[in-house]
């Protein structure tokens, strides 16, 4: 079957062998995949993401995965059913429709899909996916827009991760730094809790544009304004007296800025623009060496939270918001490619004015 291969730090589109499923397992057919950013990273930086993961006890891709052999990327799909490995309950049809957390459930554990040199991901014709994992696309609902819920459910995590979660957003003000496939995903999960006004910060027109479609209030170009401005305007208390004041009387908003892009000093800008008191989700993986002062936390008695991936729930829970138009996950596609243009489409997302999320249909 023909398939996208990392091979020497490259892609190369070329065959692989057919798989054959196991017990437990469906044979499917990829019918779309969505390129995450963390294709992109591991693209040529692999190794050291399977090094933080290993210092991290175990956590992050690719548990027990070979980088210097063929790996198949690709864990935001949606598939048919083909064919049923033995023993398999069957209760989904050949035919149907499905997508699943990009997890292999093998009797060696558990294995990411995409991540993986043994389950191909979604650059690929086939893949094998974990019968029990699986959930049914909803009829009426695109394969493109099913394939959203993987990215999609980053976002829900991260607002489900933060004070915000229960949907009570009277009481804080959510400012999004970062407005790329992540900071999209978190305005569509704050959006469908009620939450708002929604700030959005980017320096791109594109994805600020983007992000009004998904339902950011408010949209800053930290190039002409900075997002960290006019807190009080939101009902947010700035001064330690007008704090203790909030605290009495049970008035004022509480901040919670969503870091969603990863860079190098950021979380520094962050520190110093937060209000005393906020909440700072952080949802951009950084993967180089990063510096803060922490003393400046201390005295704003900020409260971080570092986030990845989602649960079961949040994946079924953010399908279910798709299927039901309370997420409209088609704004952020901006293109299609076939496997032969997988390699180009890596290379075009470096431009945030031309790409936000790029589609991967191995029938063209």
């Amino acid at each position: 079957m023909r398939a996208v291969v990392r091979r020497n730090k490259q892609l190369v589109c070329t065959d692989i062998d057919d798989l054959t499923p196991g017990p437990g397992q469906v044979l499917a057919r990829t019918l779309c995949c969505g390129i995450c950013g963390s294709d992109l990273h591991a693209l040529h930086s692999l190794e050291h993401m399977l090094e933080l993961g290993r210092r991290s006890g175990g956590g992050g891709v690719g548990g027990g995965l070979d980088p210097s052999a063929d790996i198949v990327f690709g864990h935001e799909f949606c598939a048919e059913i083909l064919d049923h490995g033995p023993g398999s309950a069957r209760t989904l049809k050949a035919g149907t429709r499905v997508v699943t957390m990009p997890v292999m459930i093998s009797a060696e554990g558990f294995e990411s899909i995409g991540y993986s040199n043994r389950f191909p991901g979604g650059y690929a014709e086939r893949m094998l996916l974990a019968e029990q994992m699986l959930l049914e696309v909803p009829n009426g609902l695109s394969s493109v827009q099913a394939a959203m819920t993987e990215p999609f459910a980053v976002g829900e995590h991260a607002v489900a991760a933060s004070v915000l979660g229960d949907g009570s957003g009277a009481a804080a003000a959510p400012l999004v730094i970062g407005c790329g496939p992540v900071g999209l995903a978190v305005i569509a999960a704050l959006k469908t809790r009620g939450v708002g006004p929604i700030v959005a910060a980017d320096f791109s027109p594109a994805r600020r544009a983007l992000a009004e479609v998904m339902g950011a209030d408010e949209v800053i170009d930290p190039a002409q304004q900075s997002p960290y401005e006019n807190w009080s305007a939101r009902g947010v208390p700035t001064t330690f007296a007008e704090r203790a004041m909030a605290q009495m009387t049970g008035q004022g908003k509480r901040a919670v800025i969503f870091e969603c892009v990863g860079v190098p000093g950021l979380l520094q800008k962050v520190i110093e623009g937060a209000p005393g008191g906020s909440q700072i989700i952080v949802a951009g993986v950084c993967m180089a060496t990063d510096s803060i002062e922490p003393s400046l936390c201390i005295n704003k008695q900020l409260d971080f939270r570092f986030v990845l991936g989602y649960s079961p729930q949040e994946f079924s829970d953010t399908l279910r918001n798709i299927a039901d138009g309370r997420i409209d996950v088609l704004p952020a596609i901006t293109d299609t490619v076939g496997l032969e243009g997988v390699a180009g489409a890596f290379a075009a997302l470096a431009d945030p004015e031309r790409q936000c999320k790029i589609v991967v249909d191995p029938s063209l």
